[in-house]
């Protein structure tokens, strides 16, 4: 990849005004395939050949000791990651939901389950404030909305991304106007609606809402919006460099063996690697090998195909699965992700629905961590990775859990239900066995 994240000295910005736009150490945008440089500004894409941008930094280099307690005595959310974030220095001040510094659980009785002798994390992320990762990608979207003057913030979601930016949007006093499949799961519906902006559901799948945004964008109506996961995609992209941030803070400023990452549009993946490579450069963990795994359900799993079937382009499907958040039939970031996981060591494999649900009942029995679909994915991923050789149980690993199981109640209700139905008296509850 081309793009260079760490530099030690600002590259010349263009004359379009972009010098006048604090981002941080944040510089410029770089193309991920050829490297040309814009400047800071809605860009998404590159004007010379057409491949996705992202942020390019002066990163502070050279005292990796005082960067490391300047980070370690900072807010107990992302914004202690800000001199390594597209935000401005005081973003701790602004009104903002401050998501962040989840729990990395040490998750032994899974580990038992599934026969890892190493350590086993789950990096719980159901703890942010509207219950997901997308907290984290949208904080980082809602300060470049704010520098480039949008006043209304949207975005093409399937769902927890639309929930996160009406909450963001109504903490920050932003209109907010997000797009929905018109069939998602109710939970993630009333979480979306209740921050009392606009919602709007589209028939059709997450790609068909996201081909209505990219149309929307163009225009006249779409003046002023800033569209998180498209025209401050790159901004937004950064947020989940913030995992592989706190991930080696928790476990002492040290790299995991193994990473095991849900897909969506890819970008989650692709930005931890981007954290990880980062902390290296700046000398804040060591530099040893780490390998990065990509899980994608079976009813939608085109990157996981590819994987297997050895190919560099990702075909895409119509996708047919329980785990609505990972239902991205053609994600942007799908060559990148095949990239990284051959580059790391690691792989991209899919779980059917089933394992999907028996992998959400696994988690919440050994260690309380009720999922959402992702997470069964992830956990059911992992499971199959360690029976199919591909996963060493005997390294340091972590998996993810993207999202709270309440927003995704429909995939497990039908076999979930009360032991015993009794009367109140004990005659009722030793008839039951209970006793």
């Amino acid at each position: 990849m081309a793009v260079q994240t760490v530099s030690s000295s600002t590259p010349e910005p263009a004359s379009t005004g972009a010098d006048q736009v604090s981002l941080g150490p944040a510089v410029s945008l770089s193309c991920r395939e050829c490297g040309e440089r814009v400047p800071l500004g809605p860009s998404f894409a590159c004007t010379a050949c057409f491949g996705p941008l992202e942020v390019a930094y002066d990163l502070p280099v050279g005292d990796p000791e005082a960067l490391r307690k300047r980070i370690e005595s900072g807010p107990s959310s992302i914004w202690r990651y800000a001199p390594l974030l597209p935000v401005p220095e005081d973003v701790a001040d602004k009104p903002n939901l401050n998501p962040g510094l989840t729990k990395l659980v040490k998750a032994d009785n899974l580990a038992r389950e599934l026969g890892v002798t190493g350590s086993l994390y789950v990096k719980d992320d159901s703890g942010n404030p509207t219950h997901s990762f997308k907290d984290r990608v949208v904080a980082i979207a809602v300060e470049a909305a704010r520098a480039f003057g949008f006043t209304t913030l949207s975005c093409s979601s399937t769902g927890n991304l639309a929930g996160a930016v009406g909450a963001a949007a109504a903490r920050a006093g932003l209109r907010s106007c997000v797009f929905i499949p018109h069939d998602l799961e109710q939970g993630k519906v009333v979480m979306a609606a209740v921050y009392g902006g606009e919602l709007v559901g589209i028939e059709g799948t997450y790609d068909d809402v996201n081909r209505f945004c990219s149309e929307l964008i163009g225009d006249p109506i779409g003046e002023g919006w800033g569209f998180v996961n498209v025209n401050l995609r790159p901004y937004y992209a950064e947020g989940s460099k913030t995992l592989a941030y706190e991930i080696c803070e928790q476990l002492g400023w040290r790299l995991p063996d193994q990473i095991v990452v849900p897909i969506a549009s890819g970008s989650q993946l692709t930005k931890i690697d981007k954290g990880l490579r980062e902390l290296i450069a700046l000398g804040l963990v060591e530099d040893r090998p780490y390998k990065i795994f990509g899980a994608q359900a079976e009813g939608c799993s085109p990157v996981s195909q590819a994987y297997k079937n050895g190919h560099d382009v990702v075909r895409p499907v119509r996708p047919d699965t329980i785990a609505k958040s990972l239902a991205i039939g053609n994600p942007a970031d799908g060559p990148y992700v095949l990239d990284i996981a051959r580059r790391t060591g690691g792989a991209v494999e899919d779980v059917d629905d089933a394992r999907v649900v028996e992998a959400i009942k696994l988690l919440a029995r050994t260690e309380g961590i009720f999922a959402e679909t992702a997470g069964g994915v992830t956990v059911g991923v992992t499971k199959k990775l360690i029976d199919d050789g591909l996963l060493d149980p005997s390294l340091e690993t972590v998996v993810l859990n993207t999202g709270d199981g309440l927003k995704t109640l429909d995939a497990v209700a039908p076999t979930t239900g009360p032991t015993a139905i009794i009367r109140p008296n004990l005659d009722s509850f030793r008839e039951a066995g209970l006793a």
